[in-house]
């Protein structure tokens, strides 16, 4: 197995230390190769060692300006650091740069909702939604997203769907109350809101809603 593989293999079993041995020794081997110095800021990133993984994307671009992994990396750490607009530009370069994957195109999405642009966010939910059909965070954010943009019966959908992927997903019953309510039906909603209390007693928002509605349906 070559050291990069190695590399990656020790960074998701959280030996970090042992990852940028096998990472360096990949890159003093291959200097001209990008790939080494992506891994590497990947590691960096995990460590929230942001500035010295910015110097390794921005090393893998030195080396290949069409290295879409490298963009996609200088995305997150930005992301993390709440610098939005500038991650969504990097988000942009490595889908311009094709990387089509259900990750890069989620990331983008969230860099719009944290700016509150959810109607930009849509489409690219909606690609991480259909790339990843089953993961569980990205069904929930497009749903959720949907929402936010007013379509109320594709929020349905997705959030049954969600709940098809995890039974026990509080915060789907929680929207999915608020639907019920759109949809004028006063105990269905309150069927979704006391299930996301069972499963997440101090959720606040479910207690609330749950408390007007029985409130309305005594009055």
């Amino acid at each position: 197995m070559d050291k990069l593989k190695q590399g990656i293999e020790e960074m998701q079993n959280h030996n970090y230390e042992e990852a940028a041995k096998l990472f360096t020794e990949a890159i003093d081997e291959n200097p001209k190769e990008p790939v080494g110095y992506i891994n590497f800021g990947n590691l960096l990133t995990h460590m929230n060692d942001y500035e010295r993984a910015v110097r390794f994307f921005n090393r893998a671009i030195e080396l290949d300006e069409k290295a879409a992994t490298a963009y996609y990396g200088l995305g997150n750490v930005l992301y993390e650091q709440e610098k939005y607009t500038k991650a969504q530009e990097q988000f942009m370069f490595a889908i311009q740069n094709g990387l089509d994957e259900a990750d890069v195109h989620f990331m983008l999405g969230m860099t719009f909702n944290h700016q509150e642009y959810v109607k930009l966010a849509l489409p690219y939910l909606l690609r991480a939604a259909e790339l990843a059909p089953e993961d569980i965070d990205i069904q929930f954010q497009y749903g959720l997203c949907l929402a936010q943009n007013g379509q109320i019966n594709e929020t349905e959908k997705v959030m049954k769907h969600v709940l098809q992927l995890e039974e026990q997903h509080s915060d789907a019953h929680y929207n999915l109350g608020v639907v019920a309510l759109h949809q004028e039906e006063a105990k269905k909603a309150l069927d979704h809101f006391t299930k996301a209390l069972e499963i997440q007693p101090d959720h606040m928002l479910a207690a609330h809603a749950k408390g007007q509605v029985e409130q309305a349906l005594n009055e």
